[in-house]
């Protein structure tokens, strides 16, 4: 049986991970079994980058800490080694960074997922990982924003370059002349009946 600190500091350990789990706005657990420390390493450091948190947590401790939480669909995938990757700012961060890894380390499996306070599925956590990040999301509706007015400077600015002065814009099609009205002539009066 663990003695009383040991129980003490897995409480702690739990009670942690509970906030970062009700804190995080997605996560991904990986087995990350078969990587070297270099790779360890090299993910590590782009998780942080992305500003997401990497933990290895016991699976016993992870399992408490999310059926707390309510995550009781995550059960299955808690078994071997498991890392656990969390953010709580950029929804997209952790599924991107670890699936791309994945593709050049083939011993980097993605167990499973959630988001917003949802388990989600493999499928989905794939999908997850090919959408675009916040900042290219971003440029994309600036750019979409900015082409009218792009086009209409491109326009204006190929006008003055044929030739074609600025004041002679809002001029372009000749004033009509105006046709002579024929006067009408006086109507004959009719004589007044008495």
């Amino acid at each position: 049986m663990p003695s009383a600190s040991v129980l003490e500091q897995n409480k702690k350990v739990v009670a942690d991970l509970v906030e970062l789990l009700k804190s995080a706005q997605a996560g991904v657990l990986v087995d990350y079994r078969g990587i070297t420390v270099e790779q360890d390493t090299q993910l590590r450091n782009k998780l942080r980058e992305a500003g997401v948190e990497y933990k290895v947590v016991k699976n016993t401790l992870t399992r408490f800490a999310a059926n707390e939480v309510g995550f009781q669909e995550l059960d299955p995938s808690l078994h071997g080694p498991t890392a656990l990757a969390i953010s709580s700012t950029d929804p997209i961060a952790p599924a991107k960074v670890l699936s791309d890894f994945a593709k050049d380390v083939e011993a980097i499996e993605i167990k499973a997922g959630f988001l917003d306070g949802k388990v989600i599925s493999l499928d989905e956590i794939k999908t997850l990982a090919n959408t675009p990040s916040r900042e290219v999301l971003i440029a994309k509706i600036m750019g979409s924003l900015n082409s009218p007015i792009s086009k209409l400077v491109r326009t204006l600015q190929a006008l003055v370059d044929n030739g074609v002065e600025p004041s002679e814009i809002g001029n372009a099609a000749p004033e009509a002349e105006a046709a002579p009205v024929a006067e009408e002539a006086p109507a004959a009066e009719a004589p007044a009946a008495e």
